[in-house]
């Protein structure tokens, strides 16, 4: 049996959970025991019993100024641990270096079974914007570290992500072990996806429909989207925005004060992944200037409906991208960024062209990828039970 181990999961949704559900729902049709082990959500019960594999929740409480993210609390939950005794892993993985990530770690030392960590975020921004001492947030990294440094075996999701890893100071050996894509649609079936999409939203034939999909978090620069585009508004633009976050309140009072509100739609979480496909099909160029992320999902999502992101050079989410090829860069700069969005939304025939080239670059399906994880797992149980006996 293959343990998942992460502190979210849907109703919950942001990039990992989601690599999570991917992992789980793969593993599972390609004849894999695989088993989630999340902290308890509200509204979670109808999701998970829409799954074809078990997840187990653990006692959780909500964390202060990080909405909808929860605290898990699996050593108090004694009906979760005595479930969780009776469970047959063979191996573990763990998403995240936290309560889920030490649960893992504490399970495959005492059951002597290979635990592996994938490295995804960086964490010392989230410490900083919370935490104002640096003694504290220097502390919380180096306990990541530690995490990672009693793993068998560290993945990354692209190799543009090692340095972060290390500037943290872990020195072990990484693997790069790429994400997956569940948006691939055939060519011919992307127009009507699109039309339709659009009419429902209310986007007039010579409106440019720009998308943003993520976290509404600052650290995501959702602050430079909003400013560069309110130095163009007089162009013929729409902007959609997907997803939650602690600062969804902010974010529609600066759309207010910027005077975007009319110009600015914000469309909330969207769990059905069919529904969010159809709107990144809709879109015309994928907003995405984050700092913040390492190897952003929903870019190649975007990414496989033809939508084209537009990013920042020199950021380690925009490694994947070749400017002018299957996407586009500018530097992190509000009349830069107005610059480059005003020209794009002037030269449609570019932007479809550019996105025609990332569906074909940057599209791998999830079901090829968990194909190589599938042979990666049995690798290390083999040279775990090698090693240790």
């Amino acid at each position: 049996m293959i343990g998942l181990f992460n502190d979210n999961f849907p109703p919950v949704l942001d990039g990992v959970a989601l690599t999570v559900q991917n992992y789980a729902y793969w593993l599972h049709m390609k004849g894999e025991n695989v088993r989630v082990i999340t902290p308890y959500a509200p509204h979670a019960r109808e999701f998970i019993d829409s799954l074809p594999y078990p997840v187990d929740r653990y006692t959780s409480v909500p964390i202060p100024m990080r909405k909808p993210y929860r605290y898990g609390l699996p050593e108090i939950d004694l009906n979760f641990k005595r479930k969780l005794g009776k469970q047959p892993f063979d191996l573990l993985h763990a998403h995240c270096p936290f309560t889920s990530g030490t649960l893992a770690r504490h399970i495959a030392k005492k059951r002597h079974i290979p635990l592996i960590a994938t490295f995804h975020s960086k964490y010392r921004q989230d410490f900083e914007r919370a935490i104002p001492s640096t003694y504290i947030v220097n502390s919380l990294i180096k306990d990541i570290v530690k995490f990672y440094e009693k793993a068998d075996e560290v993945w990354i999701p692209q190799a543009a992500v090692e340095p972060t890893l290390r500037e943290y100071g872990f020195k072990g050996h990484v693997e790069v072990v790429e994400n997956g894509n569940d948006f691939y649609t055939p060519a011919h079936l992307i127009k009507p996806m699109r039309e339709e999409m659009r009419a429902e939203l209310g986007v007039m034939p010579n409106e440019t429909m720009l998308l943003f999909v993520g976290q509404h978090i600052w650290e995501k620069n959702i602050g430079l989207i909003l400013d560069s585009l309110a130095l163009i508004k007089e162009m013929p633009f729409q902007l959609f925005m997907v997803g939650t976050g602690y600062a969804v309140r902010d974010i529609r009072t600066k759309i207010a004060e910027l005077g975007l509100s009319s110009k600015v739609t914000l469309l909330g979480n969207i769990l059905d992944r069919e529904r969010l496909k159809r709107i990144d099909a809709a879109a015309d160029l994928f907003l995405f200037p984050s700092l913040y992320d390492n190897a952003p999902l929903v870019v190649r999502e975007a990414a496989a409906l033809h939508t084209p992101a537009v990013m920042i050079s020199g950021s380690t989410a925009a490694e994947v991208i070749q400017d002018g090829d299957n996407g586009f860069l500018t530097v992190n700069d509000k009349e830069e960024y107005a610059k480059l969005v005003k020209y794009l939304i002037e030269h449609k025939q570019e932007v479809e062209r550019v996105g025609m080239r990332a569906s074909l670059t940057l599209t791998r399906s999830w079901e090829d990828i968990i194909g190589e994880v599938q042979l990666r797992y049995k690798d290390i149980i083999n040279r775990y039970h090698l090693l240790h006996g």
